[in-house]
């Protein structure tokens, strides 16, 4: 039996599943565009969504907003407008609430950075993985250097004071100097936040079918070391394994998920977690994938793929799985007000995990040694029950 005494934060994730063209690493729910987007229907469909849900957030408050893909920026400003403004008629949305955006470099979209911000959008992140052409190009990205740079140069001239570029390292034939020099052109633009994370070859990509030749482990554990070194140096703190950000710009969206808040999810496939006190439950919940099965809301369709309501193990296992990735840790008290649980369920674990170095555990924090975060999956292990 959980007790929830108050419940978590609360964020909306709002989920657009259409690319220009799929990426061979991605193994996100997004659709190339073939015979265009079908805006308004979309957009209506995400407001029913919403308002099926609303008998489940009655009252709450939502802290961050955040609209990803496939590639949301592909949708017109106007109806990014009108969906801000029908959400704010059904939720309460905090006034100094973080609203992101996901966009990717292509010029189409750069011209839209100034009527994103007008509508109230306050941060993006976009999508830029390389500076080097042919890396992009290995990629399947559709856009180049040129595009790239000029991409974060325009989120400055539209007015966005905190914006996120993705990056990746280890990329097939990437040596250590061209993975610096991927990083010193992103730290040149002066983002606020910087993601900075290992290519990994998925399921269900392309990659994994046709998988390319990547760096060997050392040469690529040498490119993070290195890297990581360069972000320090210039005041990017590192506060989540790929997560890299300036004072006070850590994503707000993302550190509810990674400390076990709420989230209500929003779209075709998205996926989502509420918290209900009056019942005592921790539920997550998945809707449909396909965009044109989603669809079907606006004929008055269900479009719940499917929900689970965790158990103490899953509760336990989940919450370190996303609080051990940040690296100060959380607050001990989190565990309890998260979950429901008792920190006691996991003394044991806690200890041995302390034992081993991989771990600082005190009455007010539980935060990773170095250790602990080179020997993450083994760390977890002790949480499997």
């Amino acid at each position: 039996m959980l007790n929830l005494t108050q419940l978590p934060p609360l964020s909306l994730y709002l989920h657009f599943p259409w690319c220009v063209q799929k990426c061979p690493y991605c193994d996100f729910n997004s659709h190339a565009i073939k015979h265009g987007i079908p805006e308004r229907d979309y957009i209506n469909a995400l407001i029913r969504d919403v308002e099926d849900h609303l008998p489940e957030i009655w009252g709450r408050s939502i802290s961050s907003v955040f609209m990803g893909g496939g590639t949301p920026s592909l949708f017109s400003p106007e109806a990014m407008d009108r969906l801000l403004t029908e959400l704010r008629a059904r939720l309460n949305l905090k006034p100094t609430i973080e609203i992101t955006l996901e966009a990717n470099p292509g010029a189409v979209e750069q011209g839209k950075f100034k009527e994103f911000h007008a509508i109230g959008i306050n941060r993006l992140s976009i999508g830029i993985q390389s500076f080097n052409d042919d890396h992009l190009q290995g990629l399947g990205r559709i856009h180049n250097r040129t595009e790239a740079i000029r991409a974060a140069e325009l989120a400055h001239d539209a007015g966005f004071d905190n914006f996120n570029l993705d990056l990746m390292f280890g990329l097939p034939q990437q040596t250590i100097a061209q993975a610096l020099r991927d990083l010193h052109n992103a730290i040149d633009l002066e983002p606020s936040h910087i993601s900075h994370y290992q290519l990994t070859i998925e399921p269900n990509t392309l990659f994994h079918r046709q998988p390319p030749t990547l760096p060997q482990d050392d040469l690529i554990w040498a490119m993070q070391e290195q890297c990581q070194q360069v972000l320090a140096e210039h005041g990017y703190g590192h506060y989540e394994i790929s997560a890299y950000a300036k004072e006070k710009r850590q994503c707000q969206h993302n550190l509810n998920y990674w400390q076990f808040g709420d989230y209500l999810g929003i779209g075709a496939g998205a996926h989502g977690k509420l918290s209900n006190a009056a019942q005592q439950t921790i539920t997550r919940h998945w809707k449909l994938k396909h965009p044109q099965d989603y669809l079907r809301i606006n004929d008055g369709q269900s479009v719940l793929a499917g929900e689970k309501q965790l158990q103490e193990t899953d509760l336990v296992l989940e919450f370190m799985m996303n609080a051990l990735r940040l690296t100060d840790g959380i607050e001990t008290s989190l565990f309890s007000q998260h979950t429901g649980l008792s920190i006691d369920i996991i003394g044991k674990q806690l200890q041995k995990a302390s034992d081993h170095g991989w771990l600082e555990v005190d009455d007010t924090r539980i935060q990773p040694t170095e250790q602990g975060r080179l020997f993450l999956n083994d760390l977890l292990e002790l949480f499997v029950e």
